[in-house]
Protein backbone atom coordinates (compact mmCIF):
# COMPACT_ATOMS: atom_id res chain seq x y z
CA UNK A 1 0.00 0.00 0.00
CA UNK A 2 2.87 2.38 0.78
CA UNK A 3 4.67 1.89 -2.13
CA UNK A 4 1.39 1.98 -4.19
CA UNK A 5 0.84 5.31 -2.87
CA UNK A 6 4.58 7.03 -3.20
CA UNK A 7 4.01 5.51 -6.61
CA UNK A 8 1.25 7.57 -7.23
CA UNK A 9 2.43 10.73 -5.49
CA UNK A 10 5.37 10.92 -7.63
CA UNK A 11 3.24 10.27 -10.46
CA UNK A 12 0.92 13.66 -9.34
CA UNK A 13 3.08 15.46 -8.12
CA UNK A 14 5.98 15.68 -11.38
CA UNK A 15 2.46 16.03 -13.20
CA UNK A 16 1.25 18.53 -11.72
CA UNK A 17 4.40 20.54 -11.23
CA UNK A 18 4.89 20.44 -14.78
CA UNK A 19 1.79 21.95 -15.54
CA UNK A 20 2.45 24.71 -12.66
CA UNK A 21 5.73 25.23 -14.53
CA UNK A 22 3.91 25.37 -17.91
CA UNK A 23 1.27 27.93 -17.04
CA UNK A 24 3.36 30.34 -15.41
CA UNK A 25 5.40 30.83 -18.16
CA UNK A 26 2.49 31.30 -20.28
CA UNK A 27 1.63 34.30 -18.34
CA UNK A 28 4.91 35.48 -17.87
CA UNK A 29 5.35 35.52 -21.60
CA UNK A 30 1.77 36.92 -21.85
CA UNK A 31 2.49 39.45 -19.67
CA UNK A 32 5.44 40.35 -21.84
CA UNK A 33 3.36 40.54 -24.52
CA UNK A 34 1.13 42.96 -22.73
CA UNK A 35 3.21 45.21 -21.42
CA UNK A 36 5.11 45.75 -24.36
CA UNK A 37 2.00 46.37 -26.50
CA UNK A 38 0.42 48.29 -23.80
CA UNK A 39 3.34 50.53 -24.27
CA UNK A 40 3.73 50.82 -28.02
CA UNK A 41 0.25 51.90 -27.59
CA UNK A 42 0.56 54.55 -25.73
CA UNK A 43 3.77 55.89 -27.69
CA UNK A 44 1.72 55.70 -30.80
CA UNK A 45 -1.00 57.85 -28.51
CA UNK A 46 1.86 60.42 -28.28
CA UNK A 47 2.65 60.40 -31.58
CA UNK A 48 -0.81 60.83 -32.75
CA UNK A 49 -1.10 64.01 -30.26
CA UNK A 50 1.88 65.45 -31.48
CA UNK A 51 0.50 65.46 -35.08
CA UNK A 52 -2.44 66.69 -34.47
CA UNK A 53 -0.98 69.02 -32.40
CA UNK A 54 1.03 69.99 -35.73
CA UNK A 55 -1.92 69.68 -37.67
CA UNK A 56 -3.48 72.19 -36.03
CA UNK A 57 -1.09 74.57 -36.02
CA UNK A 58 -0.07 74.07 -39.97
CA UNK A 59 -4.08 74.64 -40.36
CA UNK A 60 -3.92 77.81 -38.52
CA UNK A 61 -0.89 78.82 -40.24
CA UNK A 62 -2.69 78.39 -43.60
CA UNK A 63 -5.71 80.22 -42.94
CA UNK A 64 -3.38 82.93 -41.53
CA UNK A 65 -1.40 82.64 -45.02
CA UNK A 66 -4.60 82.58 -47.04
CA UNK A 67 -5.92 86.27 -45.52
CA UNK A 68 -2.59 87.91 -45.82
CA UNK A 69 -2.41 86.71 -49.55
CA UNK A 70 -6.06 87.71 -49.68
CA UNK A 71 -5.53 91.52 -48.15
CA UNK A 72 -2.19 91.55 -50.62
CA UNK A 73 -4.20 90.88 -53.49
CA UNK A 74 -7.12 93.09 -52.74
CA UNK A 75 -4.15 95.81 -52.18
CA UNK A 76 -3.09 95.23 -55.70
CA UNK A 77 -5.84 95.25 -57.63
CA UNK A 78 -6.97 98.52 -55.91
CA UNK A 79 -3.20 100.20 -56.57
CA UNK A 80 -3.17 98.78 -59.99
CA UNK A 81 -6.61 100.04 -61.06
CA UNK A 82 -5.35 103.74 -59.13
CA UNK A 83 -1.78 103.57 -61.25
CA UNK A 84 -3.67 102.31 -64.76
CA UNK A 85 -6.16 105.31 -64.26
CA UNK A 86 -3.63 107.66 -63.60
CA UNK A 87 -1.56 106.33 -66.83
CA UNK A 88 -4.00 106.46 -68.68
CA UNK A 89 -5.13 110.33 -67.99
CA UNK A 90 -1.29 110.49 -68.52
CA UNK A 91 -1.49 109.64 -71.98
CA UNK A 92 -4.39 111.25 -72.54
CA UNK A 93 -3.09 114.59 -71.72
CA UNK A 94 0.14 114.34 -73.74
CA UNK A 95 -1.96 112.95 -77.00
CA UNK A 96 -3.95 116.36 -76.23
CA UNK A 97 -0.59 118.43 -75.83
CA UNK A 98 0.86 117.31 -78.84
CA UNK A 99 -2.25 117.71 -81.12
CA UNK A 100 -3.21 120.57 -79.65
CA UNK A 101 0.50 122.09 -79.98
CA UNK A 102 1.29 120.28 -83.69
CA UNK A 103 -1.63 121.37 -85.47
CA UNK A 104 -2.38 124.64 -84.65
CA UNK A 105 -0.23 127.46 -85.95
CA UNK A 106 -1.29 130.26 -83.52
CA UNK A 107 0.78 128.60 -80.96
CA UNK A 108 3.76 128.67 -82.15
CA UNK A 109 5.18 130.93 -80.03
CA UNK A 110 4.16 129.00 -77.03
CA UNK A 111 6.34 126.11 -77.87
CA UNK A 112 8.83 126.38 -75.72
CA UNK A 113 6.67 126.47 -72.84
CA UNK A 114 4.37 123.71 -74.02
CA UNK A 115 7.88 121.25 -74.45
CA UNK A 116 8.74 121.80 -70.76
CA UNK A 117 4.60 120.85 -69.83
CA UNK A 118 4.81 117.83 -72.08
CA UNK A 119 8.28 116.81 -70.50
CA UNK A 120 7.06 117.14 -67.40
CA UNK A 121 3.71 114.83 -68.15
CA UNK A 122 5.92 111.93 -69.97
CA UNK A 123 8.30 111.83 -66.67
CA UNK A 124 5.00 111.59 -64.86
CA UNK A 125 3.97 108.55 -66.98
CA UNK A 126 7.33 107.07 -66.84
CA UNK A 127 7.38 107.15 -62.83
CA UNK A 128 3.67 105.65 -63.21
CA UNK A 129 4.75 103.10 -65.49
CA UNK A 130 7.61 101.69 -63.88
CA UNK A 131 5.42 101.88 -60.24
CA UNK A 132 2.65 100.18 -62.09
CA UNK A 133 5.49 97.28 -63.65
CA UNK A 134 7.07 97.06 -59.88
CA UNK A 135 3.94 96.42 -57.85
CA UNK A 136 2.82 93.32 -60.87
CA UNK A 137 6.54 92.10 -60.25
CA UNK A 138 5.55 92.42 -56.53
CA UNK A 139 2.44 90.84 -56.85
CA UNK A 140 3.60 88.00 -59.22
CA UNK A 141 6.41 86.83 -56.70
CA UNK A 142 4.18 86.98 -53.46
CA UNK A 143 1.70 84.83 -56.18
CA UNK A 144 4.42 82.94 -56.63
CA UNK A 145 5.55 81.97 -53.07
CA UNK A 146 2.15 81.82 -51.70
CA UNK A 147 1.62 78.93 -54.24
CA UNK A 148 4.66 77.05 -52.96
CA UNK A 149 3.90 77.51 -49.71
CA UNK A 150 0.57 76.45 -50.19
CA UNK A 151 1.41 73.36 -52.27
CA UNK A 152 3.88 72.42 -49.52
CA UNK A 153 1.91 72.70 -46.66
CA UNK A 154 -0.61 70.69 -48.63
CA UNK A 155 2.23 67.90 -48.84
CA UNK A 156 2.38 67.96 -45.40
CA UNK A 157 -0.44 67.94 -44.59
CA UNK A 158 -1.34 64.56 -46.80
CA UNK A 159 1.63 63.05 -44.86
CA UNK A 160 0.86 63.78 -41.66
CA UNK A 161 -2.77 63.10 -41.82
CA UNK A 162 -1.64 59.81 -43.24
CA UNK A 163 0.30 59.42 -40.48
CA UNK A 164 -2.02 59.88 -38.00
CA UNK A 165 -4.49 57.31 -40.16
CA UNK A 166 -1.85 54.75 -39.84
CA UNK A 167 -1.26 55.08 -36.46
CA UNK A 168 -4.36 55.32 -35.03
CA UNK A 169 -5.08 51.93 -36.40
CA UNK A 170 -1.71 50.33 -35.02
CA UNK A 171 -2.85 51.78 -31.59
CA UNK A 172 -6.05 50.24 -32.10
CA UNK A 173 -4.96 47.02 -32.94
CA UNK A 174 -2.95 46.54 -30.23
CA UNK A 175 -5.49 47.50 -28.02
CA UNK A 176 -7.37 44.69 -29.30
CA UNK A 177 -4.05 42.30 -28.90
CA UNK A 178 -4.06 43.78 -25.02
CA UNK A 179 -7.26 42.89 -24.69
CA UNK A 180 -7.06 38.96 -26.38
CA UNK A 181 -3.97 38.55 -24.36
CA UNK A 182 -5.31 39.91 -21.06
CA UNK A 183 -8.49 37.50 -21.33
CA UNK A 184 -6.10 34.51 -22.65
CA UNK A 185 -3.65 35.43 -19.24
CA UNK A 186 -6.81 35.72 -17.08
CA UNK A 187 -7.99 32.10 -18.22
CA UNK A 188 -4.83 30.66 -17.94
CA UNK A 189 -4.18 32.46 -14.40
CA UNK A 190 -7.73 30.40 -13.51
CA UNK A 191 -6.15 27.37 -14.80
CA UNK A 192 -2.70 28.09 -12.63
CA UNK A 193 -4.78 28.00 -9.85
CA UNK A 194 -6.51 25.25 -10.00
CA UNK A 195 -3.60 23.59 -10.75
CA UNK A 196 -2.00 25.43 -7.43
CA UNK A 197 -4.85 24.14 -5.40
CA UNK A 198 -4.45 20.33 -6.44
CA UNK A 199 -0.94 21.07 -5.61
CA UNK A 200 -1.10 21.86 -1.77
CA UNK A 201 -3.68 19.28 -1.37
CA UNK A 202 -1.53 17.10 -3.01
CA UNK A 203 1.45 18.15 -0.94
CA UNK A 204 -0.76 17.82 2.60
CA UNK A 205 -1.29 14.05 1.40
CA UNK A 206 2.16 13.04 0.37
CA UNK A 207 4.95 15.02 2.18
CA UNK A 208 5.34 14.65 5.96
CA UNK A 209 5.27 17.79 7.24
CA UNK A 210 7.71 18.50 9.78
CA UNK A 211 6.44 19.16 13.61
CA UNK A 212 6.46 22.26 14.64
CA UNK A 213 9.07 23.08 17.94
CA UNK A 214 5.81 24.26 19.77
CA UNK A 215 4.43 21.52 19.48
CA UNK A 216 7.27 19.31 20.06
CA UNK A 217 7.32 20.89 23.36
CA UNK A 218 3.93 20.78 24.32
CA UNK A 219 3.84 16.19 22.86
CA UNK A 220 6.47 16.01 25.22
CA UNK A 221 5.13 18.14 28.43
CA UNK A 222 2.43 15.83 27.85
CA UNK A 223 4.10 12.78 27.93
CA UNK A 224 6.29 13.50 30.95
CA UNK A 225 3.04 14.61 32.68
CA UNK A 226 1.49 11.24 31.79
CA UNK A 227 4.72 9.64 32.85
CA UNK A 228 4.28 11.27 36.51
CA UNK A 229 1.01 10.40 36.70
CA UNK A 230 1.27 7.13 35.93
CA UNK A 231 4.51 6.76 38.42
CA UNK A 232 2.64 8.26 41.20
CA UNK A 233 -0.40 6.00 40.63
CA UNK A 234 1.86 2.52 40.64
CA UNK A 235 3.48 4.29 44.24
CA UNK A 236 0.08 4.36 45.02
CA UNK A 237 -1.17 1.01 44.32
CA UNK A 238 2.24 -0.33 45.62
CA UNK A 239 2.32 1.12 48.89
CA UNK A 240 -1.38 0.11 49.15
CA UNK A 241 -0.50 -3.47 48.40
CA UNK A 242 2.70 -3.15 51.09
CA UNK A 243 0.35 -2.15 53.55
CA UNK A 244 -2.47 -5.13 52.90
CA UNK A 245 0.87 -7.34 53.12
CA UNK A 246 1.76 -5.71 56.73
CA UNK A 247 -2.07 -6.32 58.08
CA UNK A 248 -2.32 -9.82 57.03
CA UNK A 249 1.20 -10.31 58.73
CA UNK A 250 0.45 -9.18 61.58
CA UNK A 251 -3.32 -11.15 62.07
CA UNK A 252 -0.74 -14.20 61.27
CA UNK A 253 1.44 -13.50 64.26
CA UNK A 254 -1.34 -12.97 66.77
CA UNK A 255 -3.50 -16.03 65.29
CA UNK A 256 -0.25 -18.29 66.16
CA UNK A 257 0.09 -16.64 69.46
CA UNK A 258 -3.56 -17.94 70.66
CA UNK A 259 -2.52 -21.20 69.71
Amino acid sequence: ADATKKAYCDKEMKETNEKKADKTERIEKATTKIEQSVAKSAKLKEQVAALEAELAALTKSQAEMDKMRAEQKESFVGEKAELEKGLEGLKLALQVLREYYATDSAHEQAEGSAGGIISLIEVCESDFSRSLAEIIADEQAAAAEYEEMTRVNELEKTSKEQDVKYQVKESKELDKTVAELTADRSGEQAELDAVLEYLARLEDECIAKAEPYEEKVRRREAEIAGLKEALQTLESETSLVQRRASRRALRGGHLQAEA
